[in-house]
């Protein structure tokens, strides 16, 4: 699995960003979110993802809200150099080739107008594969006319990717990235002749969210530490006795760095030719980030988080939504 690659970049998960049931957001939270904001933006980390479904119940919508304000109140020429991206969901009743239109407005309007990428959120193939085709076209006007930027894809595998590459390039439209889930607990895409190597085939960048496992990949090796509140906490008490020999090694690894296993686990992404997408809601947590930019694993490391990351048993759960 090891390959020798151009290192990506780090750019900035904002799931977190108005999501209560998960990461107990609450409003009183949003001064941080924004200093946080403020110090990825110096520290050099200028992708910005987050979707038109981010926020829970009446926080709907608020991750992209949220990011649209922090964007505006920066200096112009400091703006411009963000990349903000958005991922645009296909709910059942949303259909046709303009089934995405009104989405895309009311995101540019939360986003106050920055907004360089949309995404589709996920992959209908499994559930209504009649239904995908037209929304991609839909967003390929909406490229064509020059609403937006660049035009991308989530949660999709080798052969789907494929596909819908090969539909969109026949209108001169490009797909310029794909987002999965990856991480050394969700090591699959990396693996020989898997989803990053079609990816490098087809020029298509890769981005790799949850890449510190909701947070797992933090917690140093021993006993099961203080669990995090709401549904993680049963993720963690699954998966932390299987996941000791990988925490083990990625400690080691910080330790002889003088870094954080944190660190650690995004530069194996970055190894493998993957942007990590960390959520990021503290200016700790954005240090962090920052810090992962300014060194990478070496050969030897790479291999040894490989193998290790293959041989365990413990995976993340995988997306219902993603396809084949």
């Amino acid at each position: 699995m090891t390959a020798q690659l151009p290192v990506a970049g780090i750019g900035v998960g904002t799931w977190a960003w108005g999501n209560s049931f998960l990461w107990g957001y609450e409003p009183g939270q949003d001064a941080q979110l924004q200093q946080a904001f403020a110090h990825c933006v110096a520290s050099g980390l200028h992708f910005l993802d987050t979707a038109d479904s981010y926020g829970t119940g009446r926080f709907n919508g608020r991750s992209e809200t949220l990011l649209g304000a922090f964007c505006a109140a920066l200096p112009e020429a400091e703006r411009q150099t963000l990349t903000v991206a958005t991922k645009l969901a296909p709910f059942p009743w949303r259909l046709g080739r303009s089934g995405l239109r009104r989405a895309l407005q009311a995101s540019r309007e939360r986003l106050q107008g920055k907004l360089e990428r949309v995404q589709l959120h996920w992959s209908t193939a499994r559930y209504a594969p009649w239904q995908e085709g037209p929304l991609l076209d839909g967003l390929a006007d909406a490229l064509l006319a020059g609403e937006v930027a660049e035009l991308g894809v989530s949660n999709m595998g080798p052969l789907r990717l494929t596909a819908l590459q090969t539909r969109l390039a026949a209108r001169g439209v490009r797909v310029c990235s794909l987002q999965v889930q990856a991480s050394l607990l969700a090591p699959e895409p990396f693996r020989p002749g898997g989803l990053a190597q079609r990816c490098r085939q087809l020029g298509i960048e890769l981005i790799a969210y949850s890449p510190l496992a909701l947070g797992l990949l933090c917690r140093p090796p021993g006993p099961l530490p203080p669990l995090p509140s709401g549904p993680r906490a049963l993720l963690y008490r699954r998966l932390w006795p299987g996941i000791q020999p990988l925490l083990t090694a990625m400690a080691a690894i910080a330790d002889s760095r003088g870094a954080t296993q944190a660190e650690v686990a995004l530069n194996w992404c970055r190894g493998h030719g993957a942007m990590p997408i960390p959520g990021i809601r503290s200016v700790a947590q954005a240090q962090t980030a920052a810090a992962a930019l300014r060194w990478s694993l070496e050969p030897e490391e790479l291999s040894l988080l490989d193998r290790v990351a293959l041989e365990g048993r413990a995976r993340m759960p995988a997306n219902p939504f993603g396809s084949a």
